[in-house]
């Protein structure tokens, strides 16, 4: 499978591998890949990137789709395969439901399919050669609009985006807020790794549990989303890591958290 995963010191470095422009693949098995991860308790926090320099991902690999409809002949016209369908919204799905932030390092351009799988990302840090957009109307598709309206909260910019195929560059997706940092590209690794390293080092059930509230609350009025994040810190409150986390604060030393969720006495 064309993707590797990587855990060390709590972190999970997961790359898409599939030469030249890391498209999706027909046996990437994503949810296998982030479902695995939510159940490592040593995992606190993931990495999300791409190998080689062209591309994070150019999305649907549609020479081969083509390549496999001449060799079969001319099909039908029909409406695509409700399971296919399915298999790509688990992909993305997988991302955004991972039990743990998953940063994205973006090294190239995210396209189409690509850009889905980056807007499924907790946040994104981008290299200088990283683009953003929805190329799928010049070959007869539709791309991942409402995907793209996760990281772009302009609704008329990303229409127009669909509509004309046209590409944002990573300074302006900094300045729209689509990317939190840009940097060279030979630094891009090492800034997602600082930011997972500082992650990895708070309590390991309260960054679960962010994880978890952030994802569910997204789509929930301020009421009722607030009401749900205290139930989280309720559940956090009790753990014997979250009262280290007080007597480390009082005690002004780092904290020894022992990633458990056992109830104070």
């Amino acid at each position: 499978m064309p993707i590797h995963v990587d855990v060390r010191d709590h972190i999970a470095v997961v790359t898409l591998d599939n030469p030249p422009v890391n498209a999706m693949a027909a046996d990437w098995d994503v949810p296998a890949v982030f479902d695995a991860l939510s159940d490592d308790d040593d995992v606190r926090v993931a990495v999300l990137t791409a190998a080689g320099e062209r591309a994070f991902c150019a999305g649907a690999d549609l020479k081969g789709a083509v390549r496999a409809r001449d060799a079969d002949g001319p099909a039908p016209a029909r409406t695509p395969s409700g399971t296919g369908n399915r298999r790509v919204r688990e992909m993305f799905y997988s991302i955004q439901e991972c039990a743990v932030p998953v940063i994205g390092a973006i090294n190239g351009p995210a396209l189409g399919g690509g850009l889905a799988i980056a807007a499924s990302c907790d946040y994104l840090i981008a290299s200088e050669r990283a683009t953003f957009g929805l190329p799928e109307i010049d070959v007869g598709l539709l791309g991942g609009a409402r995907h793209f309206m996760r990281l772009l909260n302009n609704w008329g910019l990303v229409r127009r985006l669909h509509y004309t195929a046209e590409r944002l560059d990573a300074h302006e997706a900094l300045r729209l807020g689509m990317v939190v940092r840009v940097v060279p590209p030979d630094q891009l690794m090492e800034a997602a790794m600082a930011d997972a390293r500082l992650i990895a080092s708070k309590i390991p059930l309260g960054v679960r549990l962010a994880k978890e509230s952030l994802h569910l609350i997204e789509n929930m009025d301020v009421k009722n989303g607030y009401r749900f994040e205290q139930t989280r810190t309720a559940i956090l409150t009790r753990t014997e890591d979250a009262a280290e986390a007080r007597r480390a604060y009082v005690e002004r030393r780092p904290p020894r958290f022992t990633g458990g969720d056992a109830p104070t006495r």
